[in-house]
């Protein structure tokens, strides 16, 4: 009977250290499992962010969110923090989601997602927010450039973060510019300056500022500027029949270029006012003499002026009797000079050839006569018999 209490005793021993052993393993693998897990975040400022604390096992301990300040925002799925952007996504035993929409800069910063174990557990989560850079503008050029002045043009774009890119084209070609980057609170002000001498070629020319960051992918924020130069006129005049002559309807025309264009232009003859209003016609930048006569031979200028100057150009105008081009007529001489040109030419192509062929024949005759020498003196050579 003793020994029967003894060994229930050693059995019941036995269980009560078995099942110890396994609540105290169980107990270990729910407190080593009893960890919160979570993940840093990037949002775009003004969009929505959402926080994720998970758990693998929980016995039912309740989870946490708290802000950069330390504020609690949900405890379980309670909410703390007055704030309406804040708001619940999910609440379990192994998942606490909330979301923060129309996200700021300011939100940015460390959150804390809390286990509260014994001890409490904690596990940290970067929001990171990017600023959006606000759309360029370009300064520096508020009135129209003289040629030859000095213009800085400076396109400036606020609120990004990180800091943005600025790159510069004039028309397609890039150029370069001088960047200067300044911190403004959460954000960055970023500049980009083009120093430019101008002249008549950039009248017109586009000077494009093209903004790029992150937040905004493959569609970068541009401006453009286009440039207005203001320069002294160019005058020149084309005619419009190559030997004039008596009878004849003859055109000259004042090409001039400035800015502003020079309007109207201003006709004369030999230092004078145009003789014949009648016969001869300003039509806009155009000259016109109906029927030419001897009379209409001389020195004519067209003037042009804006604000910054005044050019001129002269054509002097001869004008021929068509009897005696027929009989001496230009064509004729032209041809008579050039055909002389190319007899000269010939001439001396000819010369030459035949002094360059006597010398080399002179030269190939002494290296015959040479061989021929050698040629008899190695025949002359005595024979020597062995």
């Amino acid at each position: 009977m003793m020994l029967q209490q003894h060994l229930l005793f050693v059995l019941y021993s036995f269980c009560g250290i078995v099942i110890k052993e396994a609540a105290t393993k169980n107990k270990v693998k729910g407190s080593q499992a009893q960890f919160p897990i979570t993940q840093n975040v990037t949002v775009v400022e003004g969009s929505t962010a959402n926080m994720t604390c998970r758990v693998d096992y929980n016995d039912n301990t309740s989870l946490q969110w708290s802000n950069p300040a330390q504020q609690t925002l949900f405890f379980g799925d309670k909410k703390a923090l007055r704030d309406n952007r804040i708001e619940l996504v999910r609440a379990s035993w192994k998942e606490l989601t909330i979301s923060i929409s129309d996200v700021a800069l300011s939100d940015e910063g460390q959150y804390t997602c809390s286990l509260f174990t014994m001890p409490v557990k904690t596990s940290k989560a970067f929001l990171t927010v990017l600023g959006v850079p606000a759309k360029p503008e370009i300064t520096g050029l508020s009135r129209p450039a003289q040629e030859g002045e000095d213009v800085t043009l400076t396109c400036t774009t606020s609120g990004s973060k990180p800091a943005a890119d600025i790159r510069w084209f004039r028309n397609d070609k890039e150029v370069q510019g001088q960047k200067e980057v300044n911190a403004t609170g959460r954000s960055f002000t970023v500049r980009s300056s083009v120093h430019l001498k101008v002249d008549r070629k950039d009248d017109g020319a586009a000077y494009t500022c093209v903004v790029e960051h992150v937040t905004l992918g493959s569609l970068p924020h541009q401006v453009t500027e286009v440039l207005e130069v203001h320069y002294p006129p160019q005058v020149k005049i084309v005619h419009s029949v190559i030997v004039p002559q008596e009878g004849q309807y003859f055109k000259l025309e004042c090409m001039s270029k400035g800015n502003p264009l020079p309007e109207p232009v201003m006709w004369t003859k030999d230092g004078g006012e145009l003789p014949d209003i009648e016969r001869m016609i300003v039509e806009g930048r155009d000259l016109i003499i109906t029927t030419l006569n001897k009379t209409d031979n001389g020195t004519y200028r067209c003037e042009a002026s804006n604000h910054l100057g005044t050019n001129r150009d002269e054509f002097v105008l001869y004008v021929y009797d068509p009897n005696a081009l027929t009989q001496h007529g230009p064509d004729h001489a032209l041809i008579g000079g050039v055909v002389a040109v190319v007899v000269f030419i010939t001439l001396c192509f000819i010369i030459v050839l035949g002094r360059y062929l006597a010398r080399h024949k002179d030269i190939t005759r002494e290296r015959q006569e040479m061989w021929f020498i050698s040629s008899r003196k190695t025949l002359a050579l005595p024979i020597i018999t062995l």
